[in-house]
């Protein structure tokens, strides 16, 4: 499917708005919600019994030419074939036309890009972590989430309401005016609608095509180097020689005597027992939505002082150079786990990208992630073999420097931003900076790995799975009836 382009000089932004439905609107979107995890979990069942049906066949001595075809999992053969299931399927025959089309649709689209993915990391052509085949999504744990693409999705006058396709006008929080205002200017153009409910309650967000013009910086000229901690959110080191602190706010910390607190009234109370098929108690329900309004409160004010925080610095420097951390393995370590989680490197890395190139087309400089800055002297370069955590100011042996370990090495971030001289600094340049060298051995990675397992050229699932094969990918007819559903 052709991925959408933007016209030049329009951004793809999303406006996001809680919402205050009723009793009745409230059911509705959660019925939309379950329809689309109802038609997820088909279609997975639906392509996936092609692939057991052909392993028993295997078994019997079948010749391969007779085989079951393959089932496709492409988007529109999934939506022609559930067009064709849903009237007489017993799951959805007595209330699929209770939801718009778009419910299904949405379930569809993500059991099709859940197949892409699982195929192209078998093949070796998805990065990161490899991913498993498509499981059914449970109705007790699955994320309440619908996608709207079609039919009216807009902005009633006021700002007061939103209207989407089945459901009709559902009140908004707060004033929805900053998006209205711009779809009356003729500067945005609403692309679809998402509904979803996490932090216990209900949101919206609208996908807009929006035009949008480079904000200048107030600093274009000055490079600033960002060094992210826990003890110190983030220590900011600019070529001018200036050095701030942010202090890491620890919202978790600040919370956790609440929760504790919240926890012990939960654990009192008679909750659900899946062995059992106990149902909770309505003291256990409201004990257990007090708890988790504090983690929800907690996620807000992270979020709300994470995009400060990225937003101040996008907007006063020309240059921002940060370190590749691995958030991930940093993870594993149990004892700062919690804090590196309630910090959230990750997401200020991923703020700090699209807000310099979206919105102000400066650079972004990300430095190796074997690059030494915290054993690197500041002031004359040299190198130390070691450096353990738990030292944290930085005495040099060749010069004779004292300074803060962060300090250090916020300076020798600013100063990669002279090396890294290439890229044009628009908005959208992918080669911004160089990889930069490791300068000693010693800082390279030292502890053994395992390789990973060669990819094979045989089946896209494996040898233990009937899965689709890499040849036969394309979409293919059904020409003969399953058995085994």
């Amino acid at each position: 499917m052709k991925m959408f382009q933007a016209q030049p000089g329009f951004v793809v932004q999303a406006f996001r708005f809680a919402l205050d439905p009723n009793a009745t609107q409230e059911h509705s979107l959660c019925s939309h919600c379950g329809a689309a995890r109802a038609a997820y979990n088909w279609a997975v069942g639906w392509v996936e019994a092609s692939w057991w049906q052909r392993r028993a066949e295997e078994s019997y001595g079948i010749a391969e030419e007779q085989l079951t075809q393959w089932r496709p999992w492409s988007l529109p053969s999934l939506r022609k074939a559930f067009n064709e299931a849903k009237r007489t399927d017993p799951r959805f025959a007595a209330w699929w036309e209770e939801n718009s089309k778009e419910a299904y649709s949405t379930g569809l689209a993500n059991a099709a890009a859940a197949f892409d993915n699982y195929a192209k990391s078998k093949r070796g052509q998805r990065k990161g972590k490899r991913v498993g085949m498509p499981r059914f999504k449970s109705k007790r744990k699955a994320r309440l989430s619908c996608r709207f693409t079609t039919g009216t999705i807009r902005v009633e006058a006021g700002g007061r309401h939103v209207t989407l396709p089945r459901l009709g006008a559902i009140r908004v929080h707060e004033s929805a005016v900053k998006l209205l205002d711009r779809v009356r200017a003729g500067t945005a153009r609403i692309l679809s609608a998402t509904v979803r409910h996490e932090r216990g309650r209900w949101f919206v967000s609208f996908q807009a095509e929006v035009k949008r013009d480079l904000d200048r910086v107030a600093r274009p000229d000055v490079a600033v180097g960002i060094d992210l901690g826990v003890k110190t959110l983030a220590v900011m080191a600019d070529s001018t020689g200036e050095i701030r602190q942010i202090p890491n706010p620890g919202h978790y910390d600040v919370a956790r005597k609440q929760l504790r607190r919240a926890s012990r009234a939960v654990s009192r109370r008679r909750g659900p027992d899946r062995r059992t098929g106990q149902k909770p108690s309505k003291r256990w329900e409201k004990a257990n939505a007090a708890r988790n309004k504090v983690h929800h409160r907690v996620a807000n004010l992270r979020e709300d002082a994470l995009h400060k925080l990225t937003t101040a610095v996008t907007a006063e420097y020309g240059t921002l150079v940060v370190e590749d951390l691995g958030v991930a393995g940093m993870l594993r370590n149990r004892r700062l786990a919690r804090r590196i989680a309630d910090a959230g490197f990750g997401e200020i890395r991923r703020q700090l990208e699209y807000k310099t190139r979206r919105r102000h087309a400066t650079r972004i400089i990300v430095a190796d992630r074997w690059y030494p800055s915290s054993k690197t002297c500041s002031g004359c370069g040299a190198v130390k073999a070691k450096l353990p955590l738990h030292i944290r100011t930085y005495a040099c042996d060749a010069c004779h420097l004292v300074i803060d370990r962060d300090d250090n090495a916020a300076r020798n971030l600013a100063a990669l931003a002279a090396a890294a001289g290439t890229g044009t600094g628009v908005a959208g340049d992918q080669d911004t900076a160089p990889a930069v060298s490791k300068p000693r051995g010693a800082d390279q990675k030292t502890r053994t790995t395992r390789t990973r397992r060669k990819v094979s050229a045989g089946r896209a699932g494996g040898a233990t799975l009937p899965h689709q094969r890499q040849t036969e990918t394309r979409d293919r007819t059904q020409t003969e009836a399953l058995t085994l559903w």
